[in-house]
């Protein structure tokens, strides 16, 4: 199972428990998108507030803007799928979830910041296993399909609304 490092370093409300969300999280996502079972893997999730993400978008993407989430891999696509599940541990990369704008997107669309901080913590994992929904509409649908079914063991409805049945 993919191992999580956590640092919580802005306001985030407590509860609730963070970590076990996005435990919980990776746990889902890895039953739908089974490369990421790899008990190998390791990623490091920030919660952070609006400005340390900025910082980090202006950066390292050239967007003099916070986002919600952002996602640095460390692994190619087929370096994934080809990596054993024996050896040592291997970092898949690094997410930073931004407080100020996860919470107004949240409120935004009527639902609790965590449903949408879980939503962004799988979304961001996809994105360290190497989806990018803006490849073109193809892949947008296939990470939309996996974000989906991930958020739906987790009891969270589909955060896109307008999907057929999965």
């Amino acid at each position: 199972m993919l191992q999580l490092d956590l640092s919580i370093e802005a306001p985030w409300p407590s509860p609730p428990d963070w970590e076990d969300l996005a435990l919980r999280a990776a746990a889902a996502l890895a039953r739908v998108s089974p490369e990421l079972a790899n008990p190998r893997l390791q990623a490091s999730l920030l919660f952070a507030d609006d400005g340390e993400v900025h910082a980090l978008n202006r950066e390292w993407r050239g967007k003099d803007k916070p986002t919600n989430v952002l996602s640095f891999p460390m692994l190619e696509r087929a370096d994934l799928l080809d990596l054993s599940p024996a050896g040592p541990p291997e970092l898949l990369g690094d997410i930073a979830l931004a407080l100020e704008t996860c919470a107004r997107e949240a409120g935004e669309k009527g639902i609790a910041l965590e449903a949408h901080a879980v939503h962004l913590i799988i979304h961001g994992l996809l994105h360290l296993a190497g989806h990018d929904h803006e490849l073109g509409p193809d892949e947008a649908r296939a990470m939309e399909i996996l974000e989906i079914k991930a958020l739906a063991l987790l009891g969270i409805a589909d955060p896109y609304g307008d999907h057929e049945a999965i």
